[in-house]
């Protein structure tokens, strides 16, 4: 593989450079890219961005400092025009920048973009979506370059039940909790540990995330939906270097795969405007907003339910799968597919299930409590070489598992729902696509040797579910949903083979 060339946004370039202390994210970042021979490099456009600053002495400081990084400069003839073809509206000065920063994606004189501007994120998933997993936070940037380059040094996330008085106040993620909220101290106390308030927290290296919940009822909460079991959200926080999409999408799982499996009817949090991290992944789960307490005290509410999934006239699928997730459509104008997969993916992909000989999967779902196990994201990537293609998004996908030396093996563990699916020609081209997604090392992505004759297709997909306790082979074959041995490529389903396997597993709502 070439080296990877990542293009540093201007707002992290700012703040890697300022007199502050450096974030850890981005000197973890840096380290990694160093050592392993990756290009960081500056656009030209920096330059203009770092000129508009009114703070004449920073700006001559930045404008010095540009030349540590290597510079990728603007395509001639390039013109605003075609950028906002391409881009979107450029109503400021700020908008061009952000343009010609994914212009030079869409060239190639970058493979991915570190940004953690939220309006370019957004930018990019509105106007050039196939760019859109090549735009990373600082924490997925550091994260992709341990996955490709240091496998064996990965860390494994774990989400553990725990209660607020197992928690030590003086840990660093309450550091911003204090300074955007006088009496942080006191609230913890009285509120969470004499309460013992259950709590779920992500662990990195250290303490990364924290979800602290509460029960309540329709007589006493802020919610405005209607429902007699609801689930408040007291507190989500992902420590700052730690912001990205990984961590805080497993928390987010993690509650709402609870409030699922518990039959709450609504779940919901408050939050400021400032938080748009939070704010963007809430809405792209189906959080709406629906109040304003005070001034800013934004309440972001889902509606949690367990009946059957109804679709409308014009409903896209896949749409509809993010706004009522986990649940998902299942009637007859719905895809399904089953994909084999064989030990060594499937433990890579969902590591959770490796070697579940107690079945604690309800455990680590939060259901009962229970040990701490690996933690996986929604949003996830499978490869594969397969004649096959999946054209629906919205599709239902299941994932066989191949015979294995650990359990389970010869059974459907897995449940997904499609996204997209896009081929790479190259292994370059390979991983650019599978992007920040990605949990696959340098090795394993040149073990495909995409080309042209013999592409690799990257099969994007939102992880919804697993198969409790996961269905065996022997069933499959009794219920008609595989003929007399299992299938060794993708299988499509008739719609009365859907049924007979989801008849095998309880979801958590009517299907």
């Amino acid at each position: 593989m070439s080296s990877q060339n990542y293009l540093i946004d201007t707002n992290v370039f700012i703040d890697l450079e300022s007199d502050r202390k450096v974030n850890a994210e981005i000197a973890a970042f840096l380290a990694l890219a160093n050592k392993h021979g990756v290009g960081v490099f500056v656009h030209e456009s920096a330059k203009d961005d770092i000129r508009r600053d009114q703070d004449k002495t920073r700006r001559e400081i930045s404008l010095s400092k540009i030349s540590k990084f290597q510079t990728i400069k603007k395509q001639r003839g390039l013109k605003d025009e075609h950028l906002s073809n391409q881009f979107g509206p450029l109503n400021k000065d700020n908008d061009i920048v952000d343009a010609i920063h994914l212009h030079a994606l869409e060239t190639g004189a970058a493979d991915f973009l570190i940004t953690e501007d939220r309006k370019l994120h957004s930018r990019a998933r509105q106007y050039a979506p196939h760019l859109s997993r090549r735009v990373l936070f600082i924490a997925d940037a550091a994260s992709l370059l341990v996955s490709t380059y240091e496998p064996v040094e990965v860390p494994i996330r774990y989400v553990e039940e725990v209660t607020a008085h197992e928690i030590p106040l003086n840990d660093e993620i309450f550091d911003s909790l204090r300074e955007g909220y006088e009496g942080f101290d006191t609230w913890w106390k009285e509120k969470c540990v004499a309460k013992h308030r259950k709590c779920w927290v992500v662990d990195d290296g250290g303490l990364a995330g924290l979800i602290v919940r509460k029960d309540e009822k329709d007589s006493d909460t802020d919610a405005t939906l209607a429902g007699k079991k609801i689930l408040k959200i007291c507190t989500f926080k992902v420590r700052p270097e730690k912001r990205g999409l990984k961590i805080g999408e497993l928390l987010l799982r993690q509650a709402l795969w609870f409030a699922q499996s518990n039959n709450y009817d609504v779940v919901y949090l408050t939050t400021k405007i400032e938080q748009r991290a939070l704010i963007e992944l809430l809405e792209y789960y189906g959080f709406r907003h629906t109040t304003t307490q005070g001034e800013d005290e934004l309440v972001y509410e889902k509606k949690m339910s367990s009946a059957a999934v109804p679709l409308e006239t014009g409903d896209n699928l896949y749409e509809v799968a993010k706004r009522e997730y986990p649940r998902f459509y299942v009637g007859e104008q719905v895809k399904s597919y089953v994909i084999p997969i064989k030990e060594e993916y499937h433990d890579t992909l969902f590591p959770e299930l490796k070697d579940d000989p107690q079945g604690d999967l309800l455990a680590s779902a939060g259901i009962t409590g229970g040990p701490k196990r690996p933690g996986n994201t929604i949003r996830k990537v499978y490869l594969c070489q397969a004649q096959a293609n999946l054209l629906q998004p919205g599709a239902i996908i299941f994932f066989y598992k191949s015979s294995s030396t650990l359990k389970p093996s010869q059974a459907i563990t897995t449940i997904g729902i499609f996204e997209d699916m896009q081929r790479a020609t190259s292994t370059t081209e390979l991983m650019r696509l599978t992007g920040g997604r990605s949990v696959y090392s340098e090795a394993e992505l040149k073990s495909w040797n995409a080309t042209p004759a013999r592409p690799v297709k990257v099969i994007n997909f939102l992880l919804t579910g697993y198969a409790v306790p996961p269905v065996p082979l022997k069933t499959l074959i009794s219920e008609g949903i595989f003929a007399s041995r299992p299938p060794q490529s993708i299988k499509t389903l008739e719609h009365s083979q859907l049924r007979a396997l989801l008849s095998q597993i309880d979801l958590g709502f009517k299907t």
